[in-house]
C-alpha cells in the first residue's frame, strides 16, 4: 500500500489525497489547525495536525513516507520559506521518501514583458512572494540532493475552481486595471491540477520542473470580465495604473507586476497529461 503525506492538505491537497485514495493509497494530511484536521476526517485521511512555524521546536514525525506532496503556502513576510526549512529539518530524523513533489509559484519567473516562456526561462522574481517560493525551491533541491531523493517542482499560476473564483470581489465591484494595462495571466483548474500533481510523483523522470497551466493564457482583466460574464454579475470598473496603487491591495498589485504567458508543451508530452479543462470557457460552464 502506498504510504503518502500531503503537507498544507488543503483544497488542492484534498483532491490530490481522493485520487490516491480511490487507487488504495494510505494518505495522511498535514494541516495546522483542529477545523482543518476535522475536514480530513471527514474524507478519511489519516491527520497529523503540526505548525510548521513552531516546529523548530517542537518534533513531529513526518518520516517514514515513501512519497511527500508538499503544498503548504511560504509564511506572508520575508524572503525565505522557514517552513519548508523546519519540514526538511523534521525529515532528517528518519527514513527520507522515495519522491517529493512541491507546488511553486510561476512568480518565480518574475516580469517577462509578457512573452512566452518556457522551463528553461531564468527565474528572476520581482517581488517577495515570488523570492519565497524560489527560497523553498533551492532548499528542497539541495536537500533532495544530499539525501537521493527525487524531487519534481511544479510552477503554478492562478488556480481556479469550485469555491476558487473572485465572486466576493465582483459582488463588491472592486475595481480592475484597464483592459490596455493589464499584465497577461495564465491559470489552471484545481481539477487539473490535482491530476498534474499526482501524475509528477508517478511519472519515470525526475528532478525537473513542470510550468503548469492550461496553454490559454488572457489579461488579469479579461479573466475577471470572463468570469463576471459567467456569473450573471456586472463587471466590474475599470481604472488607470496610476489610480491602481490607491486603490487595490498589496497582494493585487503584487500580481501586477509579472507579465508572461507560460509554455505548457513539456508537461502535456512528458506527463501524459490531458486537460479536462483546457480552457477557461470550459472550467466557467463546468
Amino acid at each position: 500500500m502506498e504510504s503518502v503525506l500531503i503537507v498544507g492538505c488543503g483544497y488542492i491537497g484534498r483532491r490530490v489525497a481522493a485520487r490516491l485514495q480511490a487507487r488504495g493509497a494510505a494518505v495522511t494530511g498535514l494541516v495546522r489547525s483542529a477545523a482543518a484536521a476535522r475536514g480530513l476526517h471527514e474524507q478519511a485521511i489519516r491527520v497529523l495536525q503540526a505548525d510548521l512555524d513552531t516546529a523548530g521546536t517542537r518534533a513531529f514525525p513526518a518520516d517514514g513516507f515513501a512519497d511527500i506532496f508538499y503544498f503548504a503556502p511560504p509564511p506572508s513576510q520575508g524572503e525565505t520559506d522557514t517552513r519548508m526549512a523546519a519540514f526538511l529539518k523534521a525529515l532528517d530524523t528518519g527514513v527520507p521518501p522515495r519522491r517529493m513533489v512541491y507546488i511553486s509559484t510561476s512568480a518565480v519567473y518574475g516580469d517577462c514583458q509578457g512573452r512566452w516562456i518556457s522551463e528553461t526561462e531564468p527565474v528572476n522574481p520581482a517581488t517577495p512572494r515570488g523570492r519565497r517560493r524560489l527560497d523553498a525551491e533551492n532548499r528542497l533541491r539541495a536537500w533532495a540532493e544530499d539525501h537521493d531523493v527525487e524531487w519534481i517542482i511544479l510552477r503554478v499560476p492562478g488556480i481556479y475552481g469550485p469555491g476558487k473564483l473572485p465572486l466576493d470581489r465582483l459582488r463588491a465591484g472592486t475595481p480592475v486595471l484597464c483592459e490596455a494595462d493589464a499584465p497577461y495571466t495564465n491559470r489552471i483548474h484545481a481539477d487539473d491540477l490535482a491530476a498534474i500533481c499526482v501524475a509528477a510523483m508517478d511519472c519515470a523522470g525526475a528532478d525537473t520542473v513542470y510550468n503548469v497551466s492550461d496553454g490559454h493564457p488572457s489579461n488579469m482583466t479579461d479573466y475577471f470580465f470572463r468570469v463576471a460574464d459567467a456569473a450573471g454579475l456586472p463587471r466590474p470598473p475599470e481604472i488607470a495604473r496610476a489610480e491602481a496603487a490607491q486603490v487595490l491591495t498589496p497582494g493585487m498589485l503584487s500580481f501586477l507586476q509579472d507579465s508572461r504567458r507560460m509554455d505548457n508543451e513539456k508537461l502535456l508530452k512528458e506527463l501524459g497529461i490531458r486537460l479536462q479543462y483546457p480552457d477557461l470557457d470550459a472550467g466557467l460552464k463546468s
